[in-house]
């Protein structure tokens, strides 16, 4: 039997908003014996009358009152809360006149900068007024090529709250990558700092937003935040932050929108070609938000919610809706580990962070540097820990309660920028077993199909969505037709959501995530997730990453592997067989790579994913189509230099 690693005391269950939550539905209708897995199959069963809960439970802030909950039960078509205007803004700064933190910024210079709510809403407000000077209304796009700090969140605000389409790319984002994004949407603000910091260097961010400006004619006004002490001198079309700020008697007001009204622009990786521009509206992507924040999470008024997130990354936009339910949001902008490993453990530290949000590979990157938290810091206040990116190890479970804090929710969740959310994630009322997603989001039908379309329990299978959710994008930009969207998801099973991850769901209704099922590996037939391969790989001490693809052969798929070891080794016979016989041991044979190489550094979009799809266009002969995505693509190198030898 798996090993459970943290138990919730009877205390903290009678206490979470989710047994709240569950007395509710108790009572209303008459449901008996309800625990978390009976909720959950209620909640997919009854989608219009869960989504009701969640809406008047989490008292959603609306103009006007909805005629309906649920159009059609279909995917893709459904509405909901037909009738109903609001502002997503207006319901993230619902606190505006409470003194409480809202924003706490620090960065790898020590810096520190804090907004109360209170403080927050003006300035949302001066900026809001800022777009309206530049002529910006509802449904124009205000754009941002920025780093994570307030003034982000603020100019996020200042769109919703008038009724424009945000957007935004992490500034380390390269021209190429910026403009496949934003030359899409044809902003009308951009908003962008003179340069920004990462691992202890200053990169200049003006010059490449110069470029963006040829590219992009829609593009009236550049907003410029003075980010690094390096001044910049006249830019065309820019104006200084504090200009465009400059409206201290401006008031804050919420235009009334409908619940589909688009708030924000996602794009999808792009490393096999032009993102996919996701629209998300502003009631799905804040009711469900809401509901894995406070059922899901247990966040409430006065806990401090971190995630290491950029701009560019959905997280980001979870993150933010933190205010929402009171909590106050903490960013941080640069390096995780500089100037040392320490650094983000002692920020974690001084502002007593409650939840903690990182990734399976920076929990690596710790562990393999004998870093123990626990030992140094003190996280008494530390309540969750959640972890997205990759899937995380049964190893990594173990270490975070051997070494981080025993007495914490480790929530690993998996979702993506297509939901802006989570189909499986933790649960306050539910242990936590070694190697396991604790549960399936509420509201969130998910299944594990095989082959023929029948949902299994206890093997892998395609990770689908059977019933509507709010979040699903409402659109694709310039998808007039929808194709593209209906390509995206329902091409494979007409009127179920195929999210093209590789999942298996537990006899307790848990979850593994096995990794994309497009770059499922299938060896003599048999379909492996790549996932299956990293966890037994990193574990071992010599490796600090990894990388596996499937080469096609006349007869078969052959498993190559590809390792970054620690510096001053080399890949040798003996470790070649090492590394296959812990595959073999914990995995199967059919796990086994076939060949074994050395590589330098492992292909990495900017939000940190692990880009296999370029290696394995590299080794099929074809040409990895776009670069830009990449945080390292010097990195292709060593793979395109290893084709001659790899058979």
């Amino acid at each position: 039997m798996t090993e459970i690693l943290w138990q919730p005391s009877a205390d903290k269950i009678k206490s979470t908003q989710l047994t709240h939550f569950i007395k509710r539905i108790q009572k209303k209708y008459g449901i008996g014996n309800t625990d978390f897995s009976t909720l959950h199959q209620w909640s997919v069963s009854n989608p219009a009358e869960f989504w009701e809960e969640v809406w008047q439970d989490c008292d959603i802030i609306s103009s006007t009152s909805y005629k309906s909950v649920m159009g059609k039960r279909q995917m893709p078509g459904t509405t909901w809360f037909d009738g109903t205007r609001l502002n997503f803004a207006e319901n993230l700064l619902r606190y505006r006149s409470q003194e409480q933190e809202a924003i706490v910024f620090v960065d790898e210079r020590q810096r520190n900068v804090c907004l109360s709510f209170k403080e927050l809403a003006e300035e949302v407000a001066r900026c809001a007024e800022g777009l309206r000077e530049h002529r910006v209304g509802v449904g124009d796009r205000v754009a941002a090529v920025i780093p994570n700090c307030p003034e982000a969140v603020i100019a996020a605000l200042a769109a919703s709250s008038i009724g424009a389409i945000w957007s935004s790319c992490s500034p380390d984002f390269g021209l190429s990558g910026i403009y496949d994004r934003l030359g899409q949407i044809s902003p009308k603000v951009l908003i962008t700092a003179n340069a920004y910091y990462y691992n202890g260097k200053e990169f200049d961010c003006l010059e490449k937003i110069k470029g963006v400006l040829e590219k992009i004619a829609s593009i009236k006004t550049v907003a410029i935040i003075q980010f690094t002490d390096t001044p910049y001198t006249s830019f065309p079309k820019g104006q200084a932050w504090e200009e465009f700020m400059d409206h201290k008697e401006a008031e804050l007001s919420f235009e009334q929108l409908p619940f589909d009204h688009p708030l924000s622009i996602l794009y999808s990786s792009g490393t096999t070609g032009i993102p996919k521009s996701i629209v998300h509206g502003a009631g799905g992507t804040l009711i469900q938000h809401l509901k894995e924040h406070r059922y899901h999470c247990d966040l409430r008024p006065g806990d401090r919610l971190f995630y290491f997130t950029t701009c560019g990354w959905m997280m980001w936009n979870w993150l933010i809706s933190g205010l929402a339910s009171g909590a106050t949001i903490v960013l941080y902008d640069g390096s995780p580990g500089f100037p040392d490993i320490g650094h983000l453990w002692e920020i974690l530290e001084k502002q007593k962070i409650t939840h903690f949000g990182t990734s399976p590979k920076f929990l690596d990157t710790v562990r393999k540097a004998d870093y123990l938290p626990k030992d140094k810091h003190s996280f008494n206040a530390l309540k969750v820990i959640l972890s997205t990116g990759s899937p995380l190890s049964v190893e990594l479970f173990k270490w975070v309660y051997q070494n981080i804090k025993a007495d914490v929710q480790l929530a690993s969740i998996s979702g993506g920028t297509d939901i802006v959310s989570c189909f499986v994630l933790g649960c306050p009322n539910l242990p936590v077993y070694a190697g396991e997603i604790q549960a399936k989001g509420l509201g969130m039908d998910v299944h594990a199909f095989d082959e023929e379309g029948n949902s299994i329990i206890g093997k892998k299978g395609e990770l689908v969505c059977m019933t509507p959710f709010p979040s699903m994008p409402i659109y694709f930009w310039n998808d007039k037709d929808g194709e593209k969207y209906r390509k995206a998801y329902f091409n494979k099973i007409q009127g179920v959501w195929v999210h093209g991850d590789f999942i298996e769901i537990t006899p307790r209704g848990g979850a593994i995530i096995y990794g994309r099922s497009d770059t499922t590996l299938n060896p003599g037939g048999v379909r492996i997730g790549t996932a299956e391969i990293y966890r037994p790989v990193e574990k071992l001490p010599e490796i600090l990453d990894s990388i596996v693809i499937g080469k096609k052969t006349k007869e078969d798929i052959e498993v190559i592997l590809f390792v970054v070891l620690k510096a001053g080794l080399k890949l040798d016979d003996n470790l070649r067989e090492k590394i296959k016989a812990i595959i073999r041991q914990d995995a199967t044979p059919r796990h086994v790579p076939t060949a074994v190489y050395q590589v330098s550094e492992i292909p990495r979009t900017i939000n940190g994913k692990k880009v296999e799809k370029a290696v394995t266009q590299i080794f099929h002969g074809e040409k990895v189509l776009n670069t830009s995505v990449l945080l390292n693509p010097h990195a292709l190198k060593d793979f395109e230099e290893l084709v001659p030898e790899v058979p």
